[in-house]
């Protein structure tokens, strides 16, 4: 069995006057699929991240839908920016900003909020992408989407790191499951590709999330939260996966040029996030 490479498109995106680093950010994501950022934030700010994590989590465990199981031991929870107290500082960083206009545009918008947690006895895996290819990318070799990903914890090998395999964003195959998960035949291409990360508290990464990819077994004591922030091109629709929202005092307090990506409603009141990640849930239970 074998797959489809269907892109990069031949001409690289590169915005017209580009700088040297978005340049370089632009080519990272469309050859290895994805680019990271050291030392974005400081440890403490990472800190608070995780305090959040954990309450939203706790809130999230103590109603039905709440959190999605991705595997044994493994969690993955959408949350709305009022529940992360970092958010606007995360959003409106220089490297995101950078990142997100270089390869989606300047009308880039915020989709998703959320975390995902492999707990100690988390296991390997399916390789795997967050959602099926979009047209665009297939036919036209255009990134349209990007996940944004920061550690709660410095990363070591027990904890079962990231592990993706470059350049397998433009892999195309109508048998992967899903059209997100490759068959069991295909693991080997993957697996000769595979690199783990390890990244540290403060640190950005990102990434296609149609990069293939599996979180590997903890086999540590310690849990590995990981904050994950998703941007769309204009179109992309990913916007109506999630139910991010936000009140309208905060978002009257957000900044301008953070306000004119958010698109999400503007609620009296904030209602609890029921997750819809139901078929990757079904099938990394099988893992």
């Amino acid at each position: 069995m074998s797959v489809t490479v269907v892109g990069p498109a031949e001409t690289l995106p590169i915005p017209a006057g580009a700088d040297e680093e978005t340049a370089a950010i632009v080519r990272s994501l469309y050859t290895d699929g994805i680019t990271a950022c050291r030392g974005a934030f400081s440890v403490e700010w990472a800190d608070q991240m995780a305090e959040d994590i954990s309450t939203a989590f706790e809130e999230a465990r103590s109603r039905e839908g709440g959190a999605v199981g991705r595997g044994p031991n493994r969690y993955y929870v959408e949350i709305h920016p009022e529940q992360l107290r970092g958010f606007v500082d995360l959003v409106d960083h220089p490297w995101v900003r950078k990142v997100s206009e270089a390869v989606l545009g300047p009308d880039y918008e915020i989709v998703e909020l959320g975390f995902d947690i492999p707990f100690p006895g988390a296991v390997n895996q399916p390789w795997h992408r967050d959602f099926p290819m979009p047209e665009e990318t297939r036919t036209g070799g255009r990134l349209t989407s990007l996940a944004f990903n920061l550690t709660a914890v410095d990363t070591v090998d027990e904890m079962g790191p990231f592990e993706i395999a470059p350049g397998t964003q433009w892999d195309w195959s109508e048998d992967f499951d899903h059209l997100m998960f490759p068959p069991k035949e295909l693991y080997p291409r993957y697996a000769e590709r595979a690199v783990r990360k390890y990244p540290r508290r403060g640190d950005i990464s990102a990434r296609s999330a149609l990069t293939i990819h599996r979180g590997t077994a903890n086999v540590s004591q310690s849990w590995r939260p990981v904050l994950v922030l998703g941007m769309d091109a204009p179109g992309a629709g990913n916007a109506e996966h999630h139910d991010m929202a936000v009140t309208r005092d905060y978002h009257a307090a957000l900044p301008e040029r953070v306000r004119q990506h958010l698109h999400c409603p503007v609620v009296d009141e904030l209602r609890p996030i029921t997750q819809k990640h139901t078929i990757e849930g079904l099938v990394m239970g099988e893992a």
